[in-house]
């Protein structure tokens, strides 16, 4: 008895410095790819999107328009994540790290409409921003999810403070690497993570889904032109990126009403006769 006592504390200590190691390596060779690569500036062509249509008095109508459901979708998760008792959420950190992410999703909604109306170099910062934000305080939930409250919300600090002097740094030096990798690299952590830590809660599969969601709104994007004519005009491949972006907190929302303690289920099935 003795014995296992004394090995439980001393497995989980070394559990976490390898932890500690390997996101202590994946950062430094981030650090490293980013500072031996030459400085990105941002290209005049990412304001130019190929729907301009002026519908109704509104610039660019769609692209400004299809922000809406992040503002409905954002303010409700927050209200939710707030109150108790439609979420399953069993800690105090994981409410923090939860109403900052739909906070960030419904600062998506007015940052990307303020930018589309008038795509310049000025206010782009106010499209990247709470996006960096949402996804900083989503991998943060993960975090307490999986490895504690204490390591979660210190990531929840210094993810959001990286992304704040990221797009400052971009502003006044006008040098996209640093934003680049923040935005590639936080939502493929986020099945790393998901695959490597047991989680306490049921669903977890909803992690990998919102992952693929996400790679798909990056090929619409990417694809902005091409699918505006695929479709006949109707909507280009930017307006299709958010409408899919926006999926991944309702799939999240899902998520959170849906799944379970795996301790509570377990008793439950025992307590049955």
């Amino acid at each position: 008895m003795g014995l296992g006592w004394v090995a439980k504390p001393n497995n989980q200590q070394c559990r976490r410095w390898t932890t500690i190691r390997i996101w202590g390596a994946t950062f430094i060779c981030c650090m490293c790819l980013i500072f031996f690569t030459p400085r990105i500036p941002r290209s005049p062509k990412h304001h130019q999107f190929v729907d301009m249509r002026n519908l109704l008095g509104v610039p660019n109508t769609l692209n400004v328009m299809t922000n809406f459901p992040f503002l409905v979708v954002g303010v409700l998760g927050l209200v939710l994540a707030l109150e108790e008792g439609v979420f399953n959420i069993s800690s105090q950190g994981e409410v923090w790290t939860w109403a900052l992410f739909y906070a960030g999703i419904a600062g998506v909604a007015f940052g990307s409409a303020y930018y589309h109306l008038k795509p310049d170099d000025h206010r782009v910062l106010w499209d990247t921003l709470p996006m960096m934000v949402a996804f900083s305080s989503l991998l943060s939930s993960l975090v307490v999810e999986r490895l504690g409250q204490r390591i979660g919300l210190c990531c929840m600090f210094a993810l959001n403070l990286a992304a704040f002097l990221c797009v400052i740094y971009e502003r006044i030096y006008n040098d996209v690497r640093f934003c680049m990798m923040f935005q590639l690299t936080l939502p493929l952590a986020i099945p790393v993570i998901a695959v490597l830590y047991r989680s306490k809660y049921t669903h977890s599969r909803y992690w990998f889904f919102s992952t693929g969601i996400y790679l798909l709104a990056k090929f619409e994007g990417a694809t902005d032109r091409k699918l505006y004519h695929v479709n006949n005009y109707i909507i280009s491949g930017h307006s299709l990126e958010h409408l899919c972006l926006a999926l991944i907190p309702i799939l999240l929302s899902v998520m959170l009403i849906n799944r379970e303690l795996k301790f509570q289920r377990l008793v439950d099935h025992k307590d049955r006769p």
